[in-house]
């Protein structure tokens, strides 16, 4: 099995060669994909098929592949796979989104974003 750091040479890693994450909320993305496979949403290789699908579009469209995105194609991912699975729809998806850019723009500086 060939590591992701020899697969992505620019991903962040540890001393162990474990990659680390760029920054908050690449880390919740990954602990949200590891409890919604916990609880059943999607298999392991149901989210294989679905993080490779959103890696070549995001080529397709131009994308370096360098591992500085690597985790926006994660949470690409995990959103298809919440709506596909009917766990969110697209719209509420959406929704939560623009609540959570309000939400943070309203937020001084330092403070932690509250969603209502």
């Amino acid at each position: 099995m060939t590591d992701l750091a020899s697969l992505l040479p620019d991903l962040p890693c540890d001393e162990t060669a474990a990659p680390v994450f760029r920054a908050p909320w690449e880390a919740q993305a990954f602990a949200m994909a590891v409890a919604l496979h916990q609880q059943g949403l999607f298999t392991w290789p149901e989210w294989a098929a679905a993080l490779t699908a959103e890696i070549r579009r995001a080529q397709a469209a131009g994308d370096p592949d360098t591992g500085e995105t690597y985790y926006r194609h994660w949470l690409a991912a995990l959103e298809r796979l919440a709506v596909e699975k009917g766990a969110a729809s697209a719209a509420q998806l959406q929704d939560r989104a623009e609540a959570w850019d309000r939400a943070a723009r309203a937020t001084p500086h330092g403070q932690p974003v509250m969603l209502d």
